[in-house]
């Protein structure tokens, strides 16, 4: 079937209208009507070859929420009506060692990105800027009911990119974490840490989302504009969530760490990060990486935020605002994902 869609034609070019082809449904497949897709910075990263060359055009979109229309004959999952959700990967091998622990998005053989990839059949893969999308069941998640679609979709992306280090580096109560950044990942972060117990404090680069921190459940919030920051908060925290897509000094944040303290970045600047070893050596510090989550785990994620009451803060934009989009999100005027109505796509 041919859907609209929204497509970067070439790298650093402006989205544009399109149409693509979607694959019949398989055995295993579901066929989604796309109801919300969110803009992931990764996105951007893509669409203007900042992560090297890309097989364009691409139709971005990893945070999908829609509607199930159709399954395959073996699909016992899902079913016509359901809310589903798609992330960041459609496929994995199912046999590796990773795969069968859970970490399917650390696949031996790959996994494939749900969109800019390549797919098990050769094609490449199209994201969710479209009207409907057709993904084996095994990679879909329920979305519950009690959250709103718009503000759950940013969850399959930046809900589960924070909330898996989160919880692999075990953030609860008597933990001090600390938020570089307070944009789509950071408030994400900030909302799911504060509600596992911890101890919340946000680091940004000044003062001027203070409120909004302090709103979202930060305990603190400290500028790193300002140099006595540092000093103040030497061996301060437990746990480092660095969100920002932006080259850092890696030693001073390190500094930050108690001892066994850990910082995990999550975001993906395209500059590589240098540090001094030094500090890593004072205080048995760790500096460390972690990329979105399993699928046992992102559906782990969702159930948690349903419990709990968390979603993004969101604007949602029509399809043909997407361009004026991605220049907001690169001035850091978005407070704090931008999501897509794809019923505007017509």
């Amino acid at each position: 079937m041919r859907v609209n869609a929204y497509a970067a034609p070439s790298a650093g070019q402006p989205l544009a209208p399109t149409t693509i082809e979607r694959r019949e449904v398989g055995a295993n497949d579901v066929l989604i009507a796309v109801d919300y897709a969110g803009i992931c910075h990764s996105d951007i990263h893509t669409v203007n070859g900042d992560w090297g060359p890309q097989p364009f055009p691409v139709v971005p979109g990893h945070e999908i929420v829609g509607t199930v229309t159709e399954v395959g004959s073996d699909v016992a999952r899902h079913a016509v009506g359901d809310r589903v959700g798609v992330g960041c990967m459609v496929k994995s091998c199912g046999t590796c060692d990773n795969c069968r622990n859970g970490d399917e998005q650390y696949c031996r053989d790959g996994m494939v990105g749900t969109y800019a990839a390549t797919d098990r059949d050769g094609t490449t893969t199209q994201g969710g800027y479209s009207t409907h999308v057709v993904v084996d069941a095994d990679y879909v998640l329920s979305v519950p009911e009690s959250l709103d679609a718009a503000a759950a979709a940013p969850l399959l992306c930046a809900g589960i990119t924070t909330y898996s280090p989160l919880k692999h580096w075990q953030a609860g109560p008597g933990k001090r974490v600390a938020v570089v950044g307070l944009g789509g990942l950071g408030h994400m972060a900030v909302k799911i840490a504060h509600a596992m117990g911890a101890e919340v404090t946000v680091l940004s680069q000044s003062l001027k989302k203070q409120e909004d921190g302090l709103r979202l459940g930060a305990d603190h919030y400290f500028a790193t504009s300002d140099p006595d920051t540092f000093e103040a908060l030497a061996s301060s925290f437990d746990l480092i969530i660095n969100t920002v897509s932006a080259k850092i000094d890696v030693s001073a944040y390190l500094g930050l760490l108690a001892v066994n303290g850990a910082m995990v970045n999550v975001g993906a600047p395209a500059e590589p990060l240098s540090l001094n070893v030094f500090s890593l050596l004072s205080n048995r510090r760790t500096f460390a990486g972690s990329m979105i989550g399993g699928i046992a785990e992102t559906q782990e994620m969702l159930d948690f935020c349903a419990e709990h009451g968390i979603v993004s803060e969101v604007e949602v934009i029509a399809a043909d605002q997407v361009n004026e989009a991605y220049e907001r999100v690169l001035a850091s005027d978005v407070r704090y994902r931008f999501v897509i109505d794809t019923s505007t796509l017509g």
